[in-house]
């Protein structure tokens, strides 16, 4: 797998915070374009790439590719950056970080500022930051100065931090929520494309997951595509790390393998059909419960025209929406080698119906 490490490393380094998703969508298209029967894009900004595109049944694969990210609001006389957040930050792990500031003119190096821990009062310094109490400094002295380096109000930024790789098969890295979705999905259709199935797959790499409250780009794909089933690759809690409660979340272990979901806008069907398989091919494999929401794209796709039935597979990811996300990379591998054998388990008698 050692050039999909060096994929999924291009594809995790470029930015792509949610709403501004063309470079990293740009990575993942011209890998597909590499081996895919189609490709394409849509408005909306999703990309997608099939295998036997006209057979059915029709598989959806979605990963969403865009990750969270910081976006101007305001610059104020002497040069100092105000921003707010692209998605849900923990505002702690932004300060003092390097961003980068994708602008007009190209991308510009900036560092999160805050008041030293000197200057805050006793009382204050336990309360925790917000992102209204920081700020972004490129450097300049003025306003104009940062109009100069094509900088504007509206402007996107991510944390400028590169993916690198830790003891055994574990990388680190930001943008790993979700952009390793969309790298799970194409690869199953590289492993589909060596040996073409019966069904028609079609894997997506979605827009807006983070902000799309009513379904973001996976929702208009799978309008688009109307699949006959679909299967939502994302991130999940790693609970092997201290103070977590495995009540509340479930026993999911990196390296553990693939997390299935049950529940919510997850099939029943679906849920079962992705466990059998799993079984078969020897995956291993844990199980956690969605019993409301999964604020996944799985949520946007299950209820498009006249219903998707939708499964969600999950990667155990530590350190969830911060600068340095962990997954194994074995993780990844199983997962993509999960959705390619449920592909090709399905043939033209399957259904779906509940009875």
């Amino acid at each position: 797998m050692a050039e999909g490490i060096r994929f999924l490393e291009q594809l995790l380094d470029a930015p792509g915070p949610s709403g501004y998703e063309t470079r990293p969508a740009r990575v993942w298209r011209q890998e597909a374009e590499s081996f895919a029967n189609r490709v394409w894009g849509d408005v909306t900004g999703n990309t997608f790439a099939a295998v036997n595109p006209d057979a059915r049944p029709r598989v959806m694969m979605a990963g969403h590719i865009d990750e969270i990210g910081l976006q101007i609001t305001y610059i104020d006389d002497d040069g100092y950056i105000y921003v707010d957040e692209i998605g849900g930050w923990d505002p702690q792990v932004l300060v003092a970080q390097r961003v980068r500031i994708l602008g007009r003119d190209g991308d510009v190096p900036g560092v999160v500022g805050k008041k030293p821990i000197h200057l805050i009062k006793s009382d204050e310094r336990s309360k925790a930051a917000k992102v209204s109490d920081l700020w972004v400094d490129v450097g300049a002295a003025s306003r104009d100065e940062v109009k100069e380096l094509g900088i504007r109000v509206g402007d996107p930024m991510v944390l400028d931090v590169k993916m690198v790789h830790l003891a055994g098969d574990r990388i680190a890295s930001r943008a790993i929520d979700n952009r390793i979705g969309a790298f799970v999905v194409l690869e199953a259709l590289r492993l589909l494309a060596q040996d073409p199935p019966a069904a028609g797959a079609v894997a997506v790499a979605t827009t807006q997951e983070e902000i799309g409250y009513s379904g973001g780009g996976a929702r208009t794909g799978a309008f688009t595509l109307e699949p006959d089933v679909a299967l939502v690759v994302d991130v999940t809690f790693s609970t092997d790390v201290p103070d977590i409660n495995k009540k509340e979340v479930g026993d999911h272990k990196i390296g553990g393998g693939p997390v299935l979901s049950r529940g919510s806008a997850v099939h029943p069907m679906v849920f079962e059909r992705l466990a059998s398989v799993a079984e078969a091919e020897g995956i291993p494999h844990t199980i956690q419960a969605a019993p409301r929401a999964t604020r996944t794209d799985a949520d946007g796709i299950h209820l498009v025209r006249t219903g998707v039935p939708t499964g969600l597979v999950s990667v155990p990811n530590r350190y969830m929406h911060s600068p340095n996300e962990i997954v194994s990379v074995e993780d990844l591998r199983l997962t993509a080698r999960l959705l390619a054998a449920f592909v090709r388990s399905l043939d033209g008698d399957t259904d779906f119906t509940p009875r």
